[in-house]
């Protein structure tokens, strides 16, 4: 939460009619939403509910066909090949997924992961080479390879066939492999198109335990599938909603003895799983080996049949874990105190280097600055002969891939997208780089107004917070990368109670009219006391304590409130009043004022013909949703 949270500038949803998709089974509330996120119709609303199923994959992967009969023929022979994964949660959770699988279906897989700190990302020739002196005749890359060009000759010069699902940008010229299963390889509307590493994985199996008509050997194959997914903060659309809605609810009884302990270390109980609770508690447990340890305790982890063993490997990925997040403690402190060491403002682009900073972490912390100073940030760390090793990270708007493009002259390797990236880069030229990002940081500051907006999708008054309303809110999970859970807003709350939690988070109790609700911010970097009244953006969870559940506010953000509230349009002001009834007054700057009142259905009325016109009418309608009249 940035310093200034309670000067954050609020765009509030446009109007979403007086009944959006009538019909559909939802709050009013939930309906907008809907409405506003582009769902048309109820037909539209209701298949958004109830994902329909998913055509065949071999219709959507032209070279899925091949990979099976390839396959098929490795396991009706008992062949021994390679499944050659990536460090990430997706690529371990592949890995995993295609060793079960081929196991079960009488192949003999072992598994191939790169170091982080000694091979870098995706497959190498050494990795070939290695595996081809031990017999592996047919290699299998998950979450990689695409892009592993000079890996791919050296298996071809060897005589390895090699099967690459991945998706990740398919370079120009593309690969030359046995099969190429790759979401952008499917027709542009596929459901299939947002698929991740884990997820292709998962399509392989299924195809494959189809043609061998054993699908009870992929049992936990779906499980594995929204570890993933979730942890590789895959688009929630698609076939990735259709397989998580189908495997959420039945993940807690996992027969993958990895999973159950995962489960049990995380204090997760009994009950269906969120998406929120992988993203939040598994994930991370998973991750940390790979950003620290041994990405083959992972995999080793998830393919463990005994339940004694897999609790004593996930003991290690939870001990992994701890020391991840003091890691990642230790380096937000001290790279904060660098930031804030000079008085000046910080730098449009925050660009940090220590040679001490370990690379698994520094894309964390680096994040963790970008939202604390709502700016770019890089974090460094050394690399050994005079190198750095550097995780980037960026607010909307400003894109990594293409600032790191500019700076190609000084780097020495670098990639990403949008939102993230890293580079590696001589100690020499770091100076000069930051020159360069700083330079188009502050352009594009320049360019976007100060602060961060705030888009609340719907108001939400505290009247109509209860679990019903939570039960239709889960008919719209899984929430993520997608489909985010909605942000709701509140109106004129008196903040009852306030305190500050040990970690820096803000609890609250607010009040509106006679209901009362708790509320966290996490991470709170604004004002220590609050305005008596206030509104409030947040998002809705369920807070488990001690056996008890209770709903609470996850607070986004906060602003001072104030009774009337004043519109901007074509360089005039106007200033609109709630009336002591259903309704209120517009006054433009010269003192004319419209008298609104508004029906029992939402509908406003205006006996002054002035209001039927287009200007008038829509300010009339932005009215009613910044009153919160509307929701």
């Amino acid at each position: 939460m940035p310093s200034d949270a309670l000067a954050q500038r609020w765009q509030l949803p446009s109007q979403a009619g007086p009944d959006p998709l009538e019909g559909v089974p939802l709050p009013l509330a939930l309906r907008a939403v809907l409405a506003r996120r582009g769902t048309l119709s109820a037909d539209q609303a209701l298949e958004w509910l109830d994902p329909p199923e998913l055509p065949k994959a071999e219709d959507h992967f032209p070279d899925l066909k091949a990979a099976v009969e390839r396959l098929t023929q490795a396991c009706c022979n008992g062949e021994s090949l390679a499944i050659c994964g990536d460090y990430d949660a997706d690529g371990m959770t592949s890995t995993a997924l295609l060793i079960r699988a081929l196991n079960a279906l009488g192949a003999k897989p072992v598994a191939a992961i790169p170091s982080r700190m000694d091979d870098g990302y995706g497959l190498n020739p050494r990795m070939v080479e290695e595996l081809h002196r031990d017999g592996i005749k047919l290699l299998v890359t998950v979450d990689n390879g695409v892009a592993a060009t000079e890996a791919l000759d050296k298996a071809t010069t060897l005589g390895v066939e090699v099967i690459i699902t991945d998706h990740h940008t398919i370079p120009d010229p593309p690969p030359r492999a046995l099969a190429v299963v790759h979401p952008a390889l499917t027709p542009k509307d596929s459901p299939y198109r947002g698929l991740a590493g884990v997820g292709l994985a998962y399509v392989v199996a299924r195809t494959l335990a189809a043609a061998l008509t054993k699908p009870d050997a992929i049992v936990s194959a779906r499980d594995l599938f929204c570890i993933g997914t979730i942890a590789d903060m895959a688009p929630l659309t698609g076939a990735n909603r259709r397989w998580l809605r189908e495997g959420l609810g039945s993940l807690h009884r996992t027969r993958c003895a990895g999973l159950r302990a995962l489960q049990q270390l995380s204090g997760l109980e009994e009950r269906p799983l969120r998406a929120d609770d992988i993203g939040f508690q598994i994930a991370p447990r998973i991750n940390a080996v790979g950003r620290l340890g041994d990405p083959r305790l992972v995999v080793d982890l998830l393919t463990e049949d005994n339940s004694d063993e897999a609790v004593s490997l996930a003991r290690q990925c939870d001990g992994l874990n701890r020391q991840r997040r003091e890691l990642c403690d230790a380096i937000e402190a001290e790279a904060v105190a660098l930031v804030e060491a000079d008085s000046e403002p910080p730098p449009p682009f925050l660009l940090l280097a220590q040679g001490h900073w370990h690379h698994g972490v520094i894309g964390i912390v680096a994040a963790r600055l970008m939202e604390r100073y709502q700016r770019p940030a890089a974090l460094l760390a050394g690399d050994g002969d005079g190198m750095f090793r550097a995780s980037v990270r960026a607010p909307e708007g400003f894109a990594v891939d293409q600032a790191l493009a500019k700076c190609a002259p000084f780097l020495d390797r670098f990639g990403g997208h949008p939102a993230a990236g890293g580079f590696t880069v001589q100690a020499a030229h770091v100076s000069a780089v930051h020159e360069q990002l700083s330079a188009l940081a502050g352009t594009w500051m320049e360019n976007k107004l100060q602060g961060l907006v705030v888009k609340p999708e719907a108001l939400l008054r505290f009247e109509q917070i209860d679990r019903g309303l939570w039960a239709s809110l889960l008919k719209l999970e899984p929430f993520g990368i997608g489909n985010p859970a909605p942000l709701f807003w509140a109106r004129g709350c008196d903040v009852v109670e306030q305190r500050t939690l040990r970690g820096g988070h803000l609890k609250v109790r607010l009040r509106q009219g006679s209901t009362l609700h708790d509320g966290i911010a996490w991470r709170w970097r604004g004002e220590s006391n609050l305005p008596d009244q206030i509104d409030v953006a947040f998002r809705l969870s369920m807070n488990r304590w001690q056996g008890e559940e209770r709903l609470q506010l996850e607070i986004v953000a906060l602003r001072k409130h104030f009774p009337s509230i004043a519109l901007h349009r074509a360089g005039q002001r106007y200033t609109c009043t709630p009336s002591q009834s259903e309704g209120f007054t517009i006054t433009n700057h010269a003192g004319e004022s419209l008298m609104i009142e508004l029906g029992g259905n939402g509908q406003w009325h205006c006996d002054d013909r002035r209001a039927s016109h287009t200007y008038v009418s829509a300010l009339i309608e932005e009215a009613t949703i910044g009153l919160g009249l509307q929701p």
